[in-house]
């Protein structure tokens, strides 16, 4: 088995495309119209995704609904980048939300920060190489 994508629900499906493709930096790898079943999609990743081994986001949006309650299960995303601080940087310059600054984990070496998509879901980056696995 491998993990395929992790979909998430979105209220504007063109602001979640902008958001992880000219934020975060992923690629839009494909799109699906669903009128008749009235809902969108939209695959995003890193690396061409599925077809090279790599994991993608499902962004759905379904026809009508602009807001969801996240409620208090969802935790993150996490995404691995070479360095959190830099990465924070290109963020915030393109308009991106930084909720938690580049630093160590607490109790720990590995160097992480937080940042919010536009419906308010978490992405943690962490710093590959402070990472122990």
């Amino acid at each position: 088995m491998k993990l395929m994508h992790t979909m998430l629900r979105v209220g504007d499906l063109q602001r979640s495309i902008d958001f992880y493709t000219k934020v975060i930096g992923m690629d839009l790898l494909r799109t699906t119209e669903r009128p008749e079943q009235k809902y969108s999609l939209a695959f995003v990743g890193f690396g061409g995704g599925n077809r090279n081994g790599e994991a993608e986001i499902e962004l759905t949006y379904n026809h009508g609904v602009d807001r969801y309650d996240l409620g208090d299960a969802y935790g993150h995303i996490a995404l691995g980048v070479d360095d959190v601080a830099a990465t924070c940087e290109r963020i915030r310059a393109a308009g991106g939300n930084i909720t938690r600054e580049a630093g160590p984990v607490k109790g720990g070496d590995t160097i992480i920060a937080f940042v919010d998509d536009p419906d308010g879901y978490k992405v943690e980056l962490i710093q590959i190489g402070t990472l122990d696995i």
